[in-house]
């Protein structure tokens, strides 16, 4: 026993002298890689829904094992943020993959016994777990490796959770195929992408490695103590998670966050019948299931590039004015969606990709804002904090859509749409003016130099 938990522990997985940091978000990869399965929710949820062939559960009902894990996922990363730090990047990437592998293995067994209760449950509580700590627990790691390039390492992980839907998708549609839409061939969809799962995530906590604490980018000057007594250098301000959460810059970035995320995961949730009732008349009604899961492969391709390609650009152009960009034109996308978007494929889809680019994008920059007004101090924990505003977004999100929809049952095609993604449209317009209001954090709130605690001290 003292040896797993001795392989597990943070002093296991220092690196040695010359070890390459670019092997880190490969190990990153791994396990976002696997948990963005999330955002392939649609494909099962249109097989556990109404219509020909499928089970027959309501959209609202469809959507509870999404809501739910989002949910677990910002409570598990707030609460279980500072353990995340202490106990160090291996064994929150066990963790993750004991959680979110045995989700499937729960939801399983519930369409086994025909008891989706036990899918809501598995998927939703256990899995959303997996999510939260899967999803922090590379993150200050990558950022104490490239504090040089945080955009950059952030992206490069992060767009690994977007990018899960596009090798998900594919997977459960042709398992759906080969075992059937009925209770049991869904329960052995969910044994297979379970176990799947859990080998491919067990590579990235086998080969992760977080720095020396004397280590530092290439070219990079060691940090200095200045006459004040605060921390300053290329790791800029020292904030700890206690005082972050007591000022007004978090709490804007909180709306932020929340609001560019629900405006991404009404639209992701449902990406799915949304296409269908878009186009319905423009193809058979074969063409247009086939469409419709194309497309949410190709959102999921926009989402993980998104993640990327923004949040680099904001290493260049500041995370503020890449908000504005997020916010402001997400609002006019949803404006053209609205106006332009019924029949014309052209806009509808250059229009959705943008969306869900800005969407993938706000998560893989929200790290590396919050490194530049709180410093790298205690950015794992404050992160995982804010990440309630994402356990908000996914109720707020599904709801707002699906409640309208399920409520407008006698509306045709995008009319069905339109309160909601005016809702949308309020939503962004309110997060762009939050974006305005952040200001760098006053000095005063600094940790002090003077007697210097690690973060995983101050985590205990």
């Amino acid at each position: 026993m003292e040896v797993a938990l001795g392989f597990l522990d943070r002093s296991a997985i220092v690196a040695p002298p010359g070890w390459g940091r670019w092997l880190v978000p490969p190990a990153a990869l791994a396990v976002h890689l696997s948990i963005g399965q999330a955002y392939a929710w649609s494909n099962l949820k249109t097989g556990l829904g109404t219509g020909a062939g499928n089970l027959g559960y309501s959209g609202v009902a469809t959507a509870l094992p999404f809501q739910l894990a989002i949910v677990m996922l910002g409570l598990s990363a707030a609460f279980g943020g500072t353990t995340v730090e202490r106990r160090g990047p291996r064994w929150a990437m066990l963790v993750s993959t004991i959680f979110f592998s045995g989700g499937f293995l729960i939801s399983a067994l519930g369409m086994a016994l025909s008891q989706y209760w036990l899918v809501v449950i598995g998927y939703g509580f256990f899995g959303g777990i997996g999510l939260g700590i899967g999803y922090i627990s590379p993150v200050s790691t990558l950022m104490k490796w490239f504090s040089d390039r945080p955009g950059m390492a952030t992206g490069i992980a992060i767009m690994g959770f977007g990018g899960g839907a596009l090798i998900a998708a594919p997977i459960e549609t042709a398992l759906m195929a080969t075992f059937g839409r009925d209770y049991g061939g869904f329960s052995l969809t969910f044994l297979v992408m379970g176990v799947g799962y859990a080998i491919f995530m067990s590579m990235g906590w086998l080969l992760v490695r977080v720095p020396a604490d004397d280590w530092a980018p290439p070219d990079t000057p060691r940090p200095t103590a200045q006459a004040s007594g605060t921390t300053t250098g290329p790791a800029g301000p020292a904030v700890s998670a206690a005082t972050a959460i007591r000022l007004p810059q978090f709490w804007f970035l909180w709306i932020v966050l929340c609001f560019n995320v629900t405006a991404g995961i009404g639209l992701l949730e449902r990406a799915n019948p949304i296409y269908r009732d878009f186009f319905a008349t423009t193809a058979p009604s074969t063409q247009i299931a086939a469409a419709a899961g194309a497309f949410v492969s190709i959102l999921s391709l926009a989402n993980m590039l998104g993640r990327f390609v923004w949040s680099s650009a904001s290493d260049v152009i500041g995370r503020k004015n890449i908000y504005r960009l997020y916010l402001g034109v997400g609002a006019l996308l949803y404006l053209v969606i609205l106006t332009l978007g019924e029949g014309n494929k052209v806009v509808f889809l250059v229009a959705a990709l943008l969306i869900l680019s800005f969407y993938g994008a706000g998560f893989a920059t929200i790290p590396a804002y919050l490194k530049d007004l709180f410093g790298t101090y205690q950015v794992g924990a404050i992160h995982g904090r804010l990440l309630t505003a994402w356990s908000a977004a996914g109720v707020l999100g599904p709801l707002v859509v699906n409640a309208i929809v399920d409520a407008q049952g006698d509306v045709p095609g995008p009319g069905k749409y339109s309160v909601s993604f005016m809702i949308m449209i309020g939503l962004l317009v309110v997060g762009f003016i939050a974006n305005e209001l952040v200001r760098p954090v006053d000095p005063r709130f600094y940790e002090s130099t003077a007697t210097p605690v690690r973060e995983e001290e101050a985590a205990r």
